[in-house]
């Protein structure tokens, strides 16, 4: 007997990746999105050659193929930013940052409706703890303007969930016995906590508000990680901290802001361009500039991010990895080891640990007391702040569940229990 196609949805909206599950028979169900796969890189790429808009790996795929056009990537990131009312240059006509987010949930709505085999029309979506750091104005405006986005794709029916605690009842789904766990969600963007009593008898229960004991959440996750390590390995091989003749340094704004996936195309404009070249007949070291000036021309600066990346996920497994950066030089490479890596990112490590000590005090709880750490989000897999956080943890076991999955399948759980 054929069930009718549910009408409820989970959406993970992240800032590297995205999923949409649903139930189904009873299960949490991670709809494909793209090639079969369950996430759907949260990329656009507006192809000036094709004159059409690209979605996920298919339009990371298109800018590092080098056609023409405009690759926006951690779109997420604009939610609670001054950059949300704003709009940039696309292909030679302004769009609006609101609108940029529109089109690709639309995207994602459309894909998981034709997967789905019927209409959604209600939807959980998962969100940071913060969304923005110690202003609770600017936090909820980034909510209400994602919810804004989700009526205008076509949702009728809009509700939020904790990331962290989506990927909790998820869990919960899995075990037998009743379990106190720090849910550690570690993501592109942000790191998420929440501590939650979860057993089956709970999660028979529609308000859970009694079984969770705190959340806590910072502004770190793994562009953050990517954008030190680019810093401290990359940028130096483009004139970061070089001198000038006149002994300053050279501006250090670009810099930052090619290090930062959402501001990169900032540095594609003309005028930078003709400062840098003007800075390069100054600078101490030109063929330092030089790459610098390679870079905004061929308007690499995706492809240098998506390099590092890609070092950074090397450097989870093995202790040293090597970035070929050929494209600006030949022969140009740069090695990164593990240790140089931990050094760049400590800041970041002990801005996680902080919030993890504010965490257990606020919940009133020893951290003995803790049975199960669940990591998940797809930066849960840096060695040095897995092992901070299970260092506070000694008691507790650490539980993995699927970095990219388990929060869009919990927040299915979700929503069937809503909209049921």
């Amino acid at each position: 007997m054929s069930h009718p196609a549910p009408r409820a949805c989970g959406i993970d909206f992240g800032t590297s990746n995205s999923t949409v599950a649903c139930m189904r028979a009873g299960a949490a169900t991670l709809l494909p999105l793209e090639d079969g796969r369950i996430t759907l890189p949260s990329v656009v790429f507006f192809n000036a050659e094709d004159d059409r808009t690209r979605f996920g790996r298919a339009g990371l795929n298109d800018y590092l193929a080098g056609y023409e056009g405009r690759l926006m990537r951690s779109l997420k990131s604009l939610l609670g930013s001054s950059l949300i009312d704003g709009s940039t240059e696309v292909n030679g006509r302004a769009l609006k940052f609101r609108e940029l987010l529109q089109q690709f949930i639309a995207e994602l709505r459309r894909r998981a409706t034709q997967e789905n085999g019927g209409d959604l029309e209600h939807v959980v979506i998962g969100r940071p703890v913060f969304f923005v750091d110690d202003d609770p104005v600017a936090d909820k405006q980034a909510e209400n303007t994602l919810a804004e986005i989700a009526r205008a794709v076509g949702f009728r029916d809009i509700s939020f969930q904790y990331e962290p605690i989506a990927a909790a009842f998820h869990y919960e789904t899995t075990i037998s016995d009743e379990q106190l766990v720090l849910v550690a969600d570690i993501g592109g963007g942000t790191s998420d906590f929440s501590v939650i009593r979860l057993s089956p008898t709970r999660a028979q229960h529609i308000d859970r508000q009694a079984d969770l004991l705190a959340n806590g959440g910072v502004h770190v996750g793994g562009t953050d990680f990517d954008r030190l390590l680019s810093l401290d390995s990359v940028m130096p091989l483009l004139g970061y901290r070089s001198r000038l003749k006149s002994s300053l340094e050279m501006p250090s704004n670009i810099f930052f802001n090619l290090a930062t996936w959402h501001t990169i195309n900032s540095a594609y404009t003309r005028q930078v361009y003709a400062e840098q070249r003007e800075l390069s007949l100054e600078a101490q070291e030109p063929d330092k500039v030089a790459r610098l000036l390679t870079l905004i021309d061929k308007r690499a600066g995706h492809w240098l991010a998506n390099e590092v990346e890609l070092g950074k996920i090397a450097l989870s497994d093995q202790e040293c990895a090597t970035l070929r950066l050929d494209y600006l030089q030949a022969g140009l490479a740069q090695g990164i080891t593990r240790r140089d890596f931990d050094a760049a990112t400590e800041p970041l490590v002990g801005r996680v640990e902080t919030t993890v000590n504010a965490l257990l005090r606020d919940a009133g709880i020893a951290a003995d007391a803790i049975d199960t750490i669940l990591f998940t989000g797809g930066s849960s897999g840096i060695p040095r702040l897995r092992e901070r956080i299970a260092a506070l943890l000694p008691q507790a076991r650490a539980v993995e569940c699927d970095p990219f999955g388990s929060i869009g399948a919990g927040l299915a759980v979700e929503a069937a229990r809503r909209y049921r």
